[in-house]
Parts: C-alpha cells; structure tokens; sequence
C-alpha cells in the first residue's frame, strides 16, 4: 500500500515551481505565486499566496506548510524573516550555474526526491559541456552583449547575476559586466559602450518589436533581438532547454 505523503509545500519562486512539478510533487505543492506560471495545467489548481514580493503571510499560515521554498533576491527578507519564525524555509541563492545545479540537488534533497534531482541536474549539467564544446569551435571573438531587462529606466544585467553567468555560458561577453546587478543605463551609456548584440528579454519587463525600433536609432551598428528571460534567468529545471536555446542565438 502506497504512504500518503505529509509534505505541504509552497513555493514562492517561480522557477523553483516548475522544478517541484518536474520532480513529481504535484500532490505535495501546496501554494505557489500569482507569477508561478509553469506548468499552467497545474499551478492554476494550487493557492496563489501572493506575489514573489508581496506574501500574504495568513494564507501561508492556512495552508501549514511543512516546506517554503524561497529565494535571496526574489523574495523580500521582511517576507522571509517572518515566514522563518513558524516554519522551516529554504533560502536559495544563485549567480552561478554551479549555484543552480547545486541548489536542485538540494531541493530533491529535501523534499524526498533524490534520484529525480540529480538525474536532473546531470542531464543539465551534460547540456551546458556539449555547448561549451560547440562554443570552441567558432573562429570569431564572442560578441558584446548588453542584456536589457527593464525600460524607464533602462536597466541591464551586470555581474554577479545569473544572467551575467548565463551569458558567459552561451559564448557571450556581458558589455556591462563591470558594473554590478543591474545598473541604471542612458541612453549615452549605450553608445559609449557600442555592444556587438543587444538583447532584450521577455522578462521581468515585456519588451516588443517596437522597443527594437527604438533602440536601434540608438546602437545603429549593433544586432537586436528579443530573447526568451526565462531561459536565462530561471535556475530551475527550465534550464534544461536553455543550452539548446543558447547555441541557436550563437
């Protein structure tokens, strides 16, 4: 006879979300946020306990998770700190693939899902050093990229990001990667920097074709393209495709 599991478990990052389903905790999952958008057949069926960073801290405590996963910089720590007084939470931090690769090792972990987790982490794992081969065989210099993220204002991935650690990945040289997080850039700063590339990611702000109108008056000579965030921001199991992704924008 199959033991009824007793983990309750919200997830308060998206990504990680999606990860808990992919390891087959559909019944474990308890909540998650209004942006945990993967899988869509399923997180719809689940308590939305807020956003990632507006947690409704009564409707957590209704559900009595055993488990809240939640992340450094999705999460607020006002959030965090009062979710850590009455129950257990696991603080996730990632800049690295190393930290993403890691982290899902100790979710599964966690949550019983050992042998799922790592098959996982090593399928992701073998993804990224096939690509990393791949890169080798280009003759060219990688390109400059600037990754816009936000408009008004302009912002942009600089190091110690996943993002920047994404790029690198791909075969890519971050334009603003002296610069930490996610500056606040000019239109000025664009051009004195004159990227190879400028991509601009479906997330967190929507950019569209007419945003790649706009800025091209601004880097005449340089390459812009929409690209998917979430293949290079979510540290979760969607990693799973981004190595493929990767070697189709190189």
């Amino acid at each position: 006879m199959t033991m009824k599991s007793t983990q309750r478990i919200i997830s308060l990052v998206p990504s990680l979300t999606e990860l808990l389903f992919d390891l087959g905790l559909d019944t474990e999952i308890v909540g998650v946020t209004k942006f945990c958008i993967h899988p869509a057949d399923k997180v719809k069926r689940k308590t939305v306990v807020g956003g990632t960073k507006n947690v409704h801290i009564d409707r957590v405590e209704a559900l009595s998770p055993t488990l809240i996963l939640a992340n450094k910089e999705e999460n607020t720590r006002e959030d965090v700190e009062a979710l850590q007084a009455d129950f257990p939470v696991l603080l996730t931090d990632m800049v690295t693939l190393a930290d993403a690769l890691q982290m899902i090792v100790t979710v599964g972990e966690r949550v019983d899902r050992s042998n799922e987790a790592n098959r996982l982490a090593a399928q992701i794992q073998k993804s990224f050093a096939d690509l990393a081969q791949h890169i080798k065989t280009f003759i060219t210099p990688p390109p400059r990229v600037a990754y816009l993220i936000w408009r008004d204002p302009w912002m942009v991935a600089g190091n110690q990001t996943f993002i920047d650690s994404m790029l690198t990945s791909a075969g890519f040289v971050n334009a603003f990667g002296a610069q930490s997080r996610y500056p606040i850039i000019s239109f000025d700063d664009l051009r004195t920097t004159n990227p190879d590339m400028l991509m601009l990611s479906s997330e967190p702000y929507p950019f569209r074709e007419k945003h790649i109108a706009e800025l091209s008056t601004i880097c005449p000579n340089a390459q812009l393209m929409l690209v998917d965030g979430e293949l290079f921001s979510w540290y979760g199991s969607r990693l799973m495709y981004s190595a493929e992704y990767f070697r189709r924008l190189r």
